[in-house]
């Protein structure tokens, strides 16, 4: 798979020799992991849906509490309150489906000398991260096993943060930083990125405890 290695590519592409890939990997080098974000931490982590959720909730409250103390009665009240709860829930789907659609459209690699993200809903594009491009690395745990791990380019490299949401990391929109977003298995998703990292540019492998994140960095620390 071509890429320039001094900066980070995007192509929109229709077929895939190589699931995920747009691309064959050229000789030398090998596949190392492919996996999926869960499309529920994606609505979690991503939409927001929960906080959603309960900004609608409240409002549901204020409303048939508004109804009830300007003396309509209880079924009014209760009527009001859901009847905001169903306007509410009509973002909240979108936003699930959405969350479901981005989650079953994209497919993240690891090979031995790069990150390959395919993301997009309606048209798929391929974002193309050689090793050489990422000066740090973090892992973000959950309670559950899941996590992200957010990528971050060397000195003025760029990602489209169009291109990449929501697979990327909130409110960097001048230097947008790449996530892994929403892995079940991100623990191992680290152990396979830190050991691959190491091995391609001499990255020192340590881990970091006690925390809830491990990080790599190139020349000081990573992900073990």
């Amino acid at each position: 798979m071509s890429a320039d290695p001094a900066r980070p590519s995007v192509t929109e592409h229709g077929f895939e020799p190589v699931p995920g890939l747009p691309e064959r990997l050229p000789d030398g080098e090998t596949l190392l992991w492919q996996g999926r974000p869960g499309w529920r931490g994606l609505a979690r982590g991503a939409l927001h849906v929960r906080g959603i959720a309960a900004y609608f909730a409240l409002v549901a409250a204020w409303q048939g509490a508004s109804v009830a103390t300007s003396g309509g009665s209880p079924v009014e009240a209760v009527a009001s309150a859901a009847l905001m709860m169903l306007i509410g829930a009509l973002p909240i789907a979108f936003l699930l489906a959405y969350a479901w659609m981005a989650a079953r459209g994209a497919v993240y690699t690891i090979t031995s000398r790069r990150i390959v993200m395919r993301v997009g809903v309606a048209l798929p594009v391929t974002i193309n991260l050689p090793f050489a491009l990422i000066e740090s690395a973090s892992l973000s745990r959950r309670g559950d096993g899941s996590g992200d791990v957010v990528l971050r380019l060397a000195g003025k490299q760029r990602a489209s943060w169009i291109a990449l949401w929501p697979h990327c990391r909130p409110w960097r929109f001048n230097r947008p930083e790449p996530m892994l977003r929403a892995l079940p298995d991100a623990e191992a998703v680290a152990q396979v990125l830190g050991r691959a990292l190491a091995a391609a540019g001499s990255v020192p492998v340590t881990p970091i405890a006690g925390t809830g994140h491990a990080s790599a960095r190139s020349g000081a620390e990573a992900m073990a």
